[in-house]
């Protein structure tokens, strides 16, 4: 019996890149065999900076679920459904949005930074921590797992689950950090792996293509020629070989620092070996891509399976705050 349960979320941003892939898929993959898993593509939370063209909603959802299951999600073993096709999450949303302060929200860190760099001040863009909230006390999860960046989200879901209980008594559990250790994933251009930086390798592109894009990747600065003494801990390229790689601390590290190893040689190695770790999860992906109402039918019965617990935990929020009235 899987004892406790467990709820992550992705935005729904298209098809995935293999920083989605290393930074929280493969994780949720072995999840799923230990927990009660329920894994959500929030598109409520896209809502923040999508607003203005929904129309690209669908087909983006539709990339996600096809990523997800390629990389090993099995729907016999978690809930994998659209966030706003199981609407108590609103409901609880609402709820929380009483409990918590707007001082609260704005110190999170996130949100001065994104409120920067993107330019969004909408009251949806600062509520969002208190519908991810919502979004992981709705299914009572007992853990969450995040990298080290989230986890004041998390604390904030927990918070919010202890004001709940101390004014209408025990109802809603109090989720825990499931701290993962998220690999260094560089992007093309060393700095995190990102859609909006178009400097991304996709999960499905080609095995040309993936080629053409680790050819033109940043290095160490400091190294210009190839018999150059390098420095691997400062190379994005290295980053990959720690994910990609076996034993880079052995095979490639040590002929990188005495110039043995040049840059060119270093990617072809690369190369071969992301190509041939994704070669599996895009083979399956060709298979299901197509398979429309199968993936559909995917998300349709996890949002039942999620339904039927959110329902069940909402019933017990409402007759906590006496608001059956009926």
């Amino acid at each position: 019996m899987k004892d406790e349960t467990i709820l992550s979320g992705m935005q729904p941003t298209g098809a995935l890149h293999i920083g989605n892939l290393e930074g929280a898929l493969k994780n949720w993959v072995n999840l799923q065999n230990d927990y009660n898993m329920y894994c959500c593509i929030v598109d409520w939370h896209a809502l923040t900076e999508s607003y203005k063209d929904t129309s690209v909603l669908k087909e983006r959802i539709y990339q996600v679920a096809v990523d997800f299951l390629a990389a090993g999600l099995d729907p016999e073993k978690c809930a994998i459904f659209i966030q706003s096709n199981v609407k108590e999450h609103a409901e609880l949303h609402l709820i929380f949005s009483m409990l918590t302060t707007v001082p609260t929200l704005t110190r999170l860190p996130t949100y001065a930074d994104k409120k920067e760099d993107l330019g969004l001040d909408s009251y949806g863009f600062l509520g969002y921590p208190v519908l991810q909230a919502a979004d992981i006390c709705v299914y009572n999860a007992d853990k969450v797992p995040v990298g080290k960046d989230q986890e004041k989200h998390i604390w904030l879901a927990a918070d919010l689950a202890k004001r709940f209980n101390g004014l209408y008594g025990e109802t809603l559990r109090e989720p825990q950090v499931l701290l993962t250790k998220i690999p260094l994933i560089p992007g093309t251009d060393g700095r995190k792996m990102s859609k909006s930086l178009d400097n991304h390798i996709m999960i499905l592109d080609t095995e040309e293509a993936t080629a053409k894009k680790l050819k033109r990747m940043f290095t160490d600065p400091d190294k210009l020629r190839k018999d150059d003494p390098g420095h691997p801990e400062v190379c994005p390229v290295f980053a990959l070989h720690n994910v990609y790689s076996d034993n880079p601390n052995e095979t490639i590290a040590p002929p990188c620092r005495t110039g043995e190893l040049g840059c060119v040689d270093c990617k072809a190695k690369l190369i071969i070996n992301l190509n041939n770790s994704l070669g599996p999860i895009r083979e399956k992906r060709v298979v299901i891509e197509n398979n429309k109402d199968y993936i559909w039918d995917v998300l349709n019965s996890g949002a039942t399976r999620a339904r039927e617990r959110a329902a069940s935990v909402m019933e017990s929020v409402r007759s906590a705050m006496k608001m059956e009235y009926f």
